[in-house]
């Protein structure tokens, strides 16, 4: 059976894009990369489960990853192949240009130098696993990761315990070269409007966008990390109904809705929606306390993007309570 589908009929010119995986891959059960211990137990478990063969990858799915790591790819090039004249296009100094090193080994490393790293994967033993990690970016000191993403991503914060705990895991894996304790977050948005930044202050204002995060001490990543190495070997062969379920957060749940119905004998379309009981109730009341309240649970977005999905049976529940909408 193919690997991936192409139910889309993406033109060949594309899809030998889209079906090209360059990701270095480990083919070692007992190595983890910072990227999957920072997914929720579950979706770790289950999605090493999930049988070649069950379904085939969705060609059109594979467009938002494969145009992360060519920009990703982009950006690599840039800085070692054209940082020099595009730094001085960008008006800084030769005696500043002539100081970058790309990654460099300690001995280039002569007084005045100034580092810069990118994607270099290093490695860490943890007992029987070993734990690597591919940073981005790192500058002064200072570790950085380029998201292509959207911009609800950056409104809503979803994913900012992620980064952290990521950029906290790459410290640990490289705390030489990774001194300063916050990430920079370098967002490139692939829906970003100019109109809605005209509109909406609290959206984002550029399409680039950089975010400061605080990292978490190495101390506390060295205890995230066993702990959760210890947890994937507690539930590597657990039944599926055995594993933790995922939480609010890692399925990206939205805050519930507190949708008001002046005529309780009408609820195609609400009165006016609110996000919180206690408004709600208050103008239940102003209206003399004759409609009513129906609280909408928040939505959750995750499962539709998991690779454990076919196998997954919370996500048969939440279909099922009408939580999650495909």
């Amino acid at each position: 059976m193919s690997k991936y589908a192409n139910t889309s009929a993406v033109p060949l010119s594309l899809a030998i894009f889209l079906a090209t995986d360059n990701y270095d891959h480990n083919p070692d059960s007992n190595t983890f990369s910072a990227t999957a211990l920072i997914k929720p137990v579950r979706q770790l478990v289950l999605s090493a489960r999930v049988p070649e063969d069950l379904s085939p990858v969705d060609l059109v799915n594979l467009v938002p990853s494969r145009m992360g790591t060519a920009i990703h790819d982009a950006i690599e090039r840039s800085w070692k192949d054209n940082h020099k004249p595009a730094m001085a296009a960008l008006g800084y100094p030769k005696r500043v240009i002539d100081k970058i090193k790309i990654n460099p080994q300690p001995h280039e490393l002569t007084d005045g130098a100034i580092p810069v790293y990118m994607e270099q994967r290093a490695h860490k033993k943890v007992g029987k696993f070993t734990v690597s990690g591919k940073y981005d970016f790192i500058g002064d000191g200072r570790v950085e990761d380029f998201k292509s993403t959207s911009t609800y991503t950056a409104m809503n914060n979803t994913n900012d315990e992620k980064y952290i705990w990521q950029g906290s895991i790459y410290r640990w894996l490289n705390p030489v070269i990774i001194t300063k304790d916050e990430i920079a977050i370098q967002f490139i948005f692939t829906d970003w409007s100019k109109a809605k930044a005209m509109q909406d202050p609290k959206y984002p204002q550029q399409r680039i966008m950089q975010r400061i995060l605080p990292l978490k001490s190495v101390q506390e990543t060295d205890a995230f990390v066993n702990r959760k190495l210890a947890q994937i070997e507690q539930y590597w062969e657990a039944p599926e109904d055995k594993l933790p379920l995922c939480t609010d957060s890692d399925l990206w749940r939205s805050e519930p809705v507190f949708k008001y119905y002046k005529n309780p004998d009408s609820t195609k379309r609400s009165t006016k929606n609110f996000d919180n009981r206690h408004d709600a109730q208050l103008r239940y009341i102003e209206d003399g306390s004759v409609g009513k309240v129906v609280e909408q649970p928040g939505q959750v977005t995750a499962c539709k993007y998991c690779p454990a999905f076919a196998v997954c049976s919370q996500k048969d529940a939440l279909i099922a309570s009408g939580d999650l909408v495909l």
